[in-house]
């Protein structure tokens, strides 16, 4: 059996955010779909909001709001570096490195 070869830091990198980007992303779209399913299916006294109801999507408004700010973070630091990583240096007296 052939040994596959290490991976680097930037390959395990690249695998740890895609992974969680899969989970969080899933997370994010269950929880959509549950407060799409409560909002359409699931019956409501006449002209108010039960309470429980409100709660429910304070509470999955709250995970969702926290979700989609890890994978924008996740987003923007990935970017950032590799912005970073592209852009020359420039010396003191105006040339690129």
């Amino acid at each position: 059996m052939a040994k596959r070869p290490r991976l680097t830091p930037s390959d395990l990198d690249a695998r740890l955010k895609f992974t969680l980007g899969l989970i969080l992303g899933t997370i994010l779209l269950f929880t959509t779909m549950g407060i799409l399913y409560a909002l359409i299916f699931v019956t409501q006294p006449i002209g108010e909001q039960s309470e429980n109801d409100k709660m429910f999507f304070n509470v999955l408004g709250s995970v969702a709001t926290f979700i989609t700010g890890a994978l924008a973070g996740i987003l923007m630091k990935s970017g950032a570096r590799a912005v970073s990583n592209n852009s020359t240096e420039v010396t003191e007296d105006g040339e690129e490195e």
